[in-house]
């Protein structure tokens, strides 16, 4: 493996184990903790980041369903899991995209949170 695709590999990685997860998590906390003004951009970050919210909840839901049915290789299922989680966060990107041009609580978690869940579905399909 040369070093540049080492480097956007251990990229990918730490944007979907550590960002995601990390966004996530401290955006339901920012967001639950503070009341918000409901302005356009606030309502377009939330809506990315309920995406990317549900897009994690796929991904969970779908390892644990993986841990109890075994899928073959390119099984058909697998792959409409992939490409429902991968569409969730490319959606929510765009949302949050909107959401990032006046302050709000969940401006940069949206963002950061829909790039970890779609480094989340492109990890997982590269390992299929």
């Amino acid at each position: 493996m040369s070093v540049s695709m080492a480097i956007f590999f251990w990229s990918l990685v730490i944007l979907a184990y550590v960002v995601g997860p990390v966004a996530l998590f401290w955006g339901w906390v920012r967001r639950v903790g503070r009341a918000t003004l409901w302005t356009l951009t606030s309502v377009l970050s939330l809506i990315g980041f309920l995406l990317a919210t549900a897009s994690a909840i796929l991904a969970i839901v779908s390892v644990a369903y993986a841990r109890v049915h075994f899928f073959r290789y390119y099984d058909p299922v697998l792959m409409r899991i992939f490409r429902s989680g991968a569409l969730l966060s490319m959606v929510g990107f765009a949302f949050a995209i909107g959401g990032v041009w006046r302050k709000n609580v969940l401006r940069w978690f949206a963002v950061a949170s829909v790039v970890g869940t779609f480094a989340f579905w492109v990890l997982a399909a590269a390992g299929e």
